[in-house]
């Protein structure tokens, strides 16, 4: 079993940043972050393989959200800039036992956060 926390979710203006962190009770080769709004379908933004620092994004914050782990500390991370009044959802933490054969699909992942809620005002 595995336990994730995330913190950092507040209330911004667009243009604003925030960063978001999940703690994780055990090391797993590959997490991931994603959001949900109200409405829709819960979304994959970021992912990162913990052992090689591999990333990849969802098209939508390319450019703008950054992943990454401190492996020590079994820590992971989300720097978003330039946020988006679109960027509003819970954001949750997530955690695969393996390496998932499409990383935006939730079905991949095992292990989730409570989430973090993300509020950006225009």
């Amino acid at each position: 079993q595995v336990q994730l926390v995330e913190s950092g979710g507040d209330s911004v203006q667009a243009g604003g940043s925030l960063r978001l962190s999940c703690a994780a009770s055990k090391y797993r080769s590959s997490m991931a972050w994603f959001r949900q709004a109200p409405g829709k379908e819960r979304e994959g933004v970021a992912y990162i393989r913990m052992l090689t620092g591999n990333t990849d994004y969802a098209d939508s914050v390319k450019g703008r959200f950054t992943i990454s782990r401190d492996t020590a500390k079994k820590m992971l991370y989300l720097q978003m800039d330039s946020l988006k009044p679109e960027d509003t959802a819970m954001y949750y933490c997530a955690a695969a036992t393996g390496v998932p054969e499409s990383w935006r699909n939730a079905d991949e992942y095992l292990f989730w956060g409570q989430g973090t809620q993300v509020t950006v005002s225009s």
